[in-house]
């Protein structure tokens, strides 16, 4: 069940006849019968009650005259012929060439981004193997005291 919508003085005013008989008949607004009293209302009533008892019953629907279908022929043959513009044709250049080119861009632009910081050259620094084994063994002699750890040297050959 919809709800009714509540209309003010103001919104009658904004509809046509047609509309305001067609919102009339459905309830959704009040009638006002002064609008009716013309022969042009009166007429526009009795189609809206014709056109609601058709929809509701097939056995009150009036067939239309071949006079009928012959004045629909002519009024559509009357109207005007509206041309379509013709599509724009897109080059293959514009297709394919501008989506490559976007997604190089994206791709420079993300290489450029995350290039990894330049690495400063080190030259090396050789180290003798005694001196190499003098601070290790410090270290350790700091941890563990004098007793475990001694000095061993590793040349190799004699």
């Amino acid at each position: 069940m919809q709800a009714k919508k509540h209309h003010n003085q103001d919104e009658f005013k904004q509809y046509s006849l047609e509309e305001s008989v067609s919102l009339w008949m459905d309830g959704e607004l009040p009638s006002d019968v002064d609008q009716l009293d013309s022969p042009y209302g009166r007429q526009l009533w009795e189609n809206y009650h014709l056109i609601g008892d058709v929809l509701r019953s097939e056995d009150l629907a009036v067939e239309p005259s071949d006079l009928f279908y012959a004045r629909v022929a002519k009024a559509i043959d009357e109207e005007p012929i509206v041309f379509a513009p013709n599509a724009l044709k897109i080059t293959k250049w514009k297709r394919w060439g501008l989506p490559a080119a976007a997604i190089s861009a994206a791709l420079v632009a993300s290489l450029w981004v995350l290039q990894p910081e330049p690495i400063d050259e080190v030259t090396p620094v050789l180290a003798s193997a005694d001196e190499l084994w003098a601070d290790y063994i410090d270290a350790h002699r700091s941890l563990a005291g004098a007793g475990p750890a001694s000095y061993v040297s590793y040349s190799v050959g004699q």
